[in-house]
């Protein structure tokens, strides 16, 4: 923002592009359509998505997105490009400060708390690390300064009191921009949407509306009398009576704290200046959030995002999931019950744009499918004596993948097609093996079987999913919560149930398949979840 800040260059590789990168591509909110996807700069990639607004624990929503961000970064990876990664975190807003308040917390030190547990979660459900994760709090300098541009570009006007002293309230113009609305197409009439915006809005519950709507509540600051039309917005906002001290900045402004939209735009300039290629969120966000960033950006003198990419809610019997309509899934509550890897396979199993039905179903077809790859590479493991290493899945490049996996992923990440495809190859590695026999003779026969196996665990890690990956094998073959405060009972259980497993492993490597059989069907029937994996056997109650 200043001179002396110069944007940060977090990139240190060369990158070597695939020439399936050639072919992808993706949808932007902003054109409704799926369209080529060009790097602002040749073998790099930015994107900046927006995280948590750490107020309190994270729903299986915040997660869906996360995963659905995480395998649009991996795709890129995958492909050669050297992708730089902000993802920021929101610790003060009103929210914040009000529960805090309720609580009797200091608000930095609940934001921090919940910062940590969203962390805790995007580890254990095997959401890669940004490249850089910065925090609006330690922003603000940047958000100043970006605001003092807006206003002397004449898009931006200070709230001031009778005696001509700054109140702390700056407000966007938004009748200065003609351009406003460019995401959404909203026009400059209150109300007049078109068509190509109703139909994106028919994937779900309003998202464009304001006011009463439940999707998206105003900012109580966006509700000020001082403001000189009912559509600008916050940039800058003067504490509440109730605020405490050490939620209040000085500036030209006066006294106050960010708008809620300032910060993205000032952290993904701070960071991605002449790398934005994609801004990525929830579909909630696209308003008033993305469309008021992108205004204020622009008439800041900045680039905005090339490309603005949107995941969809996660539903619950056709109802977005939220805390507020009381149907969030908490996602404690949710991997208390179920593997982590069951989790992130349930939460990105779907296209990132299409709606995700949450049931037990979908855990239950998640389940199915940790049985299948772990079997399958178990299988394929055993026959050959040994497993690829984790340095030589990375570096499979996309132009060694399957074409119908490089096609899919390449048509605007479509997941479900991927999907498809690391399933023909599973059927594919059981066939080979079925006809040479599980123990792999000749040098030929295990070249074959290994290269085949390479190919699906470099499939499957480029949606995150190689049991043989962290954090797979850390928490065990299906990332299985630590039992160490496990009940008396619950060890008991253990005991028996180890002794059933370690039967039926050798009935396997008997290959008395009818045994091990036996052994799996007759602990389901008595409530046990068998889940089979490179590492071992696990088991949970259903």
């Amino acid at each position: 923002m200043g001179t002396s800040q110069e944007p940060q260059n977090f990139s240190t590789s060369a990158a070597s592009v695939a020439k399936a990168a050639a072919d992808l591509k993706l949808y932007d909110t902003a054109s409704h359509a799926v369209s080529s996807f060009t790097p602002i700069k040749p073998g790099k990639v930015g994107i900046y998505v927006c995280g948590a607004t750490v107020q309190s624990s994270p729903h299986i929503g915040h997660m869906r997105a996360a995963v659905a961000f995480d395998v649009v970064r991996r795709w890129f990876m995958r492909l050669g490009y050297d992708v730089t990664f902000v993802r920021n975190v929101t610790d003060i807003d009103d929210k914040i400060l009000d529960k805090a308040a309720a609580a009797g917390q200091q608000w930095w030190a609940r934001a921090y708390y919940y910062e940590r547990e969203f962390t805790r979660f995007y580890d254990q459900l095997g959401v890669l690390p940004p490249t850089v994760e910065p925090r609006a709090t330690g922003h603000v300098p940047d958000m100043v300064s970006l605001i003092q541009r807006i206003v002397d570009n004449g898009h931006g006007y200070v709230v001031r009191d009778a005696d001509g002293n700054p109140t702390g309230n700056v407000y966007f113009d938004v009748a200065s921009w003609p351009a406003y609305g460019e995401l959404t197409h909203q026009k400059q009439s209150a109300g007049e949407v078109d068509e190509a915006a109703a139909v994106a809005d028919r994937m779900g519950p309003s998202v464009d509306a304001s006011g009463d709507d439940k999707y998206n509540p105003v900012d109580p600051a966006d509700a000020s009398p001082d403001k000189h039309d009912p559509r600008d917005f916050a940039l800058w906002k003067a504490p509440k009576d109730t605020d405490p001290e050490t939620a209040r900045w000085a500036t030209p402004f006066g006294v106050g704290r960010p708008g809620w939209h300032i910060e993205c735009s000032a952290m993904s300039h701070r960071y991605l200046d002449g790398m934005f290629d994609i801004h990525g969120g929830g579909l909630d966000l696209r308003f008033p959030h993305h469309e008021n960033e992108m205004a204020q950006t622009r008439a800041a003198g900045y680039e905005s995002a090339a490309r603005w990419m949107h995941s969809a809610w996660v539903t619950a019997k056709g109802e977005k999931m939220s805390k507020s309509l009381g149907t969030g899934l908490s996602v404690p509550s949710v991997l208390a019950d179920h593997s982590a890897w069951v989790v992130r396979y349930a939460l990105g199993s779907v296209q990132y744009r299409s709606m995700l039905e949450w049931s037990d179903q979908a855990l239950v077809e998640a389940q199915a499918a940790y049985e299948r790859v772990s079997n399958c590479i178990e299988r394929a493991g055993a026959a050959i004596g040994e497993q690829p290493t984790r340095d030589e899945v990375e570096a499979v490049n996309a132009d060694l993948l399957p074409a119908d996996f490089t096609a899919a992923l390449n048509n605007d990440v479509n997941v479900p097609g991927a999907l498809a495809a690391i399933f023909t190859q599973i059927r594919t590695i059981n066939g080979t093996l079925s006809n040479v026999g599980d123990e792999v003779d000749g040098d030929a026969a295990k070249a074959t079987v290994r290269g085949q196996l390479l190919t699906l665990r470099a499939m499957l890690d480029t949606l995150g999913l190689d049991p043989l990956a962290e954090p797979w094998v850390s928490d065990g073959a299906a990332g299985a919560a630590d039992d160490g405060d496990a009940t008396p009972e619950r060890r008991a259980l253990d005991a028996l149930i180890g002794e059933q497993l370690d039967a039926r492993a050798e009935a396997r490597k008997a290959r008395d398949f009818a045994k091990a059989d036996a052994i799996r069907d007759a602990l389901n029937a008595a409530g046990i979840a068998i889940e089979d994996g490179p590492q071992g056997s696990t088991w949970s109650l259903k």
